[in-house]
This record gives C-alpha cells, sequence and structure tokens, in this order.
C-alpha cells in the first residue's frame, strides 16, 4: 500500500467513525455513567480508612484476581502491544511474554509477605523495622513518581483512542480529551475509594477479556484458523518480510538496540513486584491465602489475554497493514481499534459497531487503570507522608482521608499535564519506562526489608532515592524525551543516554546502593524486629 492509500485507509476508517458517531457516543456515555453508578454505590459504604484504602479486605480471591487483572491489563497491553507487534512483529511481542513472566516474580517474592506484613502501603512494610518518618517519605514519593510515569501511558491512550473514533486531529482536541480522562478518574477515587475502583476494574477485565476473545475469534476465522496462514500474511504485508517473525527488527539493528532490549527485559520482569498500584491490591482480601490464590487466579486471565495479542497485533499486520496503521498514529497505539474495523468490515455497519464496541473496552481499560494508579499514589500520600510524617501519626483516619482526595485532585491535574505532552508516544514503551522506575526504587528495598536481617534506614534511602533518580534522569536525557522524532520534545535535542529503557543500569544501580547504604552505616539494625517481621511475612501471624 503506498503511503497516499495508506493515509486514504486511515480517513476512511475515522469516516466510518464519524457515520456512526452517535453509537460510539453512546457507548463510551453508558459505560461511564455505568462506572459512575458503581462508584457511587460504592462510595456510600466506604466508611473508614480500611474502606478507602482497602475495600475493607472483604473481596474473595477470585474477586481480587479479576481486579488486579483489570489493573494490570492497561492501555498498554491492549493499545500499545497491538501496535508493537502490528509495526515490529517477533520483538513486539516481547512485551507480552515480560509482562507475563513479570507475575511468576511478584507471586514468588513479594505478593504473600507483603499482604502479612503491610496495612495499606508500601511504606508500612518498610516502616515496620526502620526509622518512620524518612523511610515514610521515601516510599511515598517513589510510589507517586512511579504512579504518574504510568499514567502518562494511559493518558496518552486514551488520548489516541478517543481521537480516532471521534475524528479530532487538532491538539487542542486532543489535549481536552486527556482533561476529561483525568477528571473522571479524580471522580472515581474521590468517591469510590478502594471498593469503587475494585468493581470497575472486574468489570472492565470482563469486558477486555470478551473483547479480545471476540476479536481473536474473528481474525482465526478469517484464516481459517490456520495460525501459520495468519503469521504468513502478517509478514507479507509487514514490508519486512520472513524478518517480521525473526528476532531483531527492533532491536537487532545495532549493539545499542540490543542493549535496549536486554534493559527492557530486565524492566518488564523485575518491575511488576515494586508498582505500587498492584501491590496494594494485595491487601484488599481478607488473608495470605487469599492473595496467593488472587495471584493465581490473575496469572491465568492474563496468560490467556497475553496469549491473545498474537491474533491482535499480526492480526493488525495481516490486515490492516503498516502503512495504515502509521498512518493513523506513527506508534500504532490504533492497531486494536483498526482490526477491529476491518474484521467487521471497512464500510459495513457491523465493522463500525465493532469499532466502537472495542474502543469503549479501550476506554474502560484506560478509566480502571488510572483509577488504580490515582488511589496508590494518594493513598501513599495520606497514609505515609501526611499522617505519619507532617501530622506524626495523630492524623484522625477523616483526616487521613480528607488528604487522600486532595492528593488525588493533584495528582490528577499533574497527569493531565503530562500525559498532553506523551500523547504521541507509543503506550507500551511509556508503561515499560514506569516498570523499570518501580524495579530499581522499590523492588529493591522490598526484597532487602524483607530478607536481608543487616538492612538499615540509610540502606532503604540510599536504595529508593538512588534507584529513583538515577531511573528518571536516564529517561530525562533519553531518547523518549528528546532527540527523536518520536519524542516527547522531537524539536530539541539534549538525549545523551542512548537507551530507551534505563533499567539495565538504574536497577542494579537501586540494588547496589541499598547494599551500600547499609554496610556503610552506623545503624544498629533491630533484630528484634526483623525476627517479628520475618515470621509475620513468613505465616500471617499478626497481620492485619
Amino acid at each position: 500500500m503506498s503511503p497516499a492509500q495508506s493515509v486514504f485507509a486511515a480517513e476512511l476508517a475515522a469516516n466510518e467513525a464519524s457515520e456512526h458517531r452517535p453509537l460510539i457516543i453512546t457507548l463510551f456515555a453508558v459505560f461511564v455513567a455505568a462506572t459512575l453508578f458503581i462508584t457511587v454505590w460504592a462510595g456510600r459504604q466506604t466508611k473508614d480508612a480500611a474502606d478507602f484504602y482497602a475495600g475493607g479486605r472483604q473481596f474473595s480471591a477470585f474477586q481480587n484476581g479479576l481486579a488486579v487483572s483489570g489493573d494490570y491489563m492497561s492501555a498498554a497491553s491492549f493499545l500499545g502491544i497491538a501496535g508493537a507487534i502490528a509495526l515490529f512483529g517477533y520483538d513486539g511481542f516481547l512485551y507480552s511474554i515480560g509482562f507475563l513472566v513479570a507475575w511468576l516474580v511478584a507471586l514468588l517474592l513479594v505478593a504473600e509477605p507483603l499482604r502479612n506484613s503491610g496495612r495499606y502501603t508500601m511504606g508500612d512494610v518498610l516502616a515496620y523495622r526502620m526509622r518512620q518518618r524518612p523511610v515514610r517519605t521515601a516510599a511515598g514519593t517513589s510510589t507517586i513518581v512511579v504512579s504518574i510515569f504510568y499514567l502518562l501511558a494511559q493518558m496518552a491512550g486514551a488520548g489516541v483512542l478517543v481521537s480516532l473514533l471521534l475524528g479530532i486531529t487538532s491538539d487542542a482536541g486532543k489535549v481536552l480529551i486527556v482533561a476529561l480522562v483525568g477528571v473522571l478518574m479524580i471522580v472515581y477515587v474521590t468517591i469510590g475509594g478502594m471498593k469503587g475502583t475494585t468493581w470497575v476494574q472486574m468489570v472492565k477485565a470482563v469486558l477486555l477479556i470478551g473483547g479480545t476473545i471476540l476479536i481473536t475469534f474473528l481474525v482465526l476465522l478469517k484464516f481459517d484458523f490456520n495460525v501459520s496462514d495468519l503469521l504468513g500474511k502478517a509478514a507479507e504485508n509487514s514490508g519486512a518480510g520472513s524478518a517480521f517473525l525473526e528476532p531483531g527488527l527492533q532491536y537487532g539493528a545495532s549493539g545499542t538496540t540490543k542493549l535496549d532490549f536486554i534493559s527492557l527485559g530486565i524492566a518488564l520482569v523485575l518491575g511488576t513486584a515494586g508498582l505500587p498500584h498492584i501491590l496494594i491490591r494485595f491487601y484488599t482480601v481478607p488473608n495470605a491465602k487469599a492473595a496467593r490464590k488472587s495471584v493465581n487466579w490473575a496469572i491465568g486471565i492474563i496468560g490467556a489475554f497475553y496469549l491473545m495479542t498474537i491474533a491482535l497485533g499480526f492480526g493488525a499486520a495481516a490486515l490492516v497493514g503498516k502503512d495504515e496503521i502509521v498512518a493513523s498514529n506513527p506508534s500504532g497505539n490504533t492497531a486494536a481499534p483498526l482490526l477491529a474495523l476491518h474484521v467487521g468490515g471497512v464500510d459495513s455497519a457491523w465493522g463500525a459497531i465493532l469499532l466502537a464496541t472495542i474502543s469503549a473496552v479501550a476506554f474502560a481499560t484506560i478509566l480502571a487503570v488510572v483509577a488504580g494508579l490515582t488511589l496508590a499514589s494518594s493513598s501513599s500520600f495520606a497514609h505515609d507522608i501526611y499522617a505519619n510524617v507532617i501530622r506524626r501519626g495523630q492524623a484522625t483516619e477523616k483526616e487521613e482521608m480528607r488528604a487522600a482526595r486532595w492528593a488525588t485532585v493533584f495528582i490528577g491535574i499533574v497527569s493531565i499535564a503530562l500525559g498532553a505532552l506523551a500523547r504521541d508516544l507509543n503506550v507500551a514503551g511509556l508503561v515499560a519506562l514506569a516498570f523499570a522506575v518501580a524495579a530499581s526504587a522499590n523492588l529493591p528495598t522490598i526484597l532487602y526489608s524483607l530478607f536481608w536481617k543487616r538492612f538499615t534506614t540509610q540502606g532503604a534511602l540510599w536504595s529508593i532515592y538512588g534507584g529513583l533518580i538515577v531511573a528518571v534522569g536516564l529517561v530525562l536525557f533519553s531518547p523518549v524525551v528528546s532527540g527523536d522524532p518520536t519524542a516527547m520534545f522531537p524539536d530539541v535535542d539534549f538525549a545523551w543516554f542512548p537507551l530507551k529503557n534505563p533499567g539495565i543500569i538504574s536497577i542494579p544501580f537501586g540494588f547496589l546502593m541499598g547494599w551500600l547504604g547499609t554496610v556503610l552505616s552506623k545503624e544498629e539494625p533491630d533484630k528484634a524486629k526483623y525476627a517479628e517481621l520475618e515470621v509475620r511475612s513468613l505465616t500471617g501471624t499478626g497481620a492485619h
């Protein structure tokens, strides 16, 4: 397909959307209204801090597993990965592999011990045997930074998705869409708390899995359920031939891109176990057994979804084509909605209905994930920084919850501003950055705190701040922000770090700083407290 044809095809997709705009707007409105109803209903049941932060610890293992899946399968999974596979084939599928394998790390290392050791936030675990105020400040800061990085991806996905459907091409219009998502997420969290957010995530998970199964079935039906034919057609339409199905199309061009691949892989595999919005989900179940079972449920649901991303990505390459996808969005974020249009028929009402339905599901995905992220960061600010650092443990539950709601508003505003700048970046790549920051700052500190008797307050501070500063610093001076046509600021160049993901440097640095800070510390670790933490983390004795 020539560039002119691809632009025409993209315009045709937009026209199909515009012809059925009332249907699209109705679907969006129905979902938003339904989720707002759930949020208000849950908000009426939110009586105290345990309800707001942890949903009253009343959710079953299956419910929490479904909600974890809804929280984890973000815009990066549905939009970003489909686009990455459609444009880069095998190399794009590595995102799916990394996100799935990461769950094994979370299950084996942190899910159960964290549920047993903490109360509402990551800071609870770290402060158990260390000096409260400095450690909680560091944990709260890290949680907010990681959450905002992750929020960027969701905001970018929302801008691209709704722009495609409503035919909005102006920058001002796209910024307005990002702002709308930000306002909705503020409403969800301030009214519904963890209960409302959890129910929205469960509904969204069911919708996303259902929509993905439908598209996968329709794609395979086009090829008589012959996966080999699907992959062959995808390679043929990719413009890269057989190289599309082999490693190296995106990450094999040079030594730098190979290093970028290793860096990405490390960040994806280790990042989940340090993501604040995933970690706080383990506090919503009544006991450690339920926490462990909920992760098992999540692995099954998430595994099935990522397996189906093969059909989404390669199906988009085969049926939509690289040129049309790039013409619609250079980073490939519209591959899944365009695939829905094509399997239904570009010039048919069924195609428009499918486009609207899948896009509404994707929008549901974004709303559910941004609510979880905002709740994690506002909870950490209110519980760790406000209640235990600023108020020194003297704040009432009512004051703490009020602080959380104000923090939600502030974080929402910051996310809207940054999301507007990141609207043209691939959302899977943006999430990978959040994974790198989480694995650099949070994971070393959590593991050292749970499993190293000598670990001290200084070690925790050096690990969190060291990993955080290096990870964020390298991102700021990387091709993600400047010096690249797809960068956040493409017209300027202050990038001196060559990799797009800092994980290969920042993650080992975070572990190193935790060790170095501990061995150089003059502080004597509280061995009795560690013994208590060890018993609690492994057995659940004394857990909240």
